[in-house]
């Protein structure tokens, strides 16, 4: 799977789809990815994080089950501590 930049002009008939990632346009190859891949995809590997998909929280355990799809609004929340 590519990410791509979302102004890079795409064929609508192609197989990409089109997401909100952190309030940023995503272009992503297929139509459907897991949050553990999109999270691999990212580098997102900060440990203590929360992730939401339309406002839906998803549990850490599903995140090599459930599906980010087409238009979907995804949040990745960092949790930080300190003073």
């Amino acid at each position: 799977m590519s990410l791509y930049l979302p102004f890079v002009t795409q064929q609508e008939n192609d197989s990409r789809m089109k997401i909100t990632l952190n309030s940023e346009p995503l272009i992503i190859d297929g139509d459907s990815i897991t949050v553990e891949k999109l999270l691999e995809m990212k580098r997102y590997t900060f440990r203590m994080r929360t992730v939401k998909i339309n406002g839906r929280l998803v549990s850490r355990d599903r995140y090599g089950e459930e599906v980010i799809r087409e238009r979907d609004n995804v949040q990745v929340i960092y949790l930080m501590s300190g003073g």
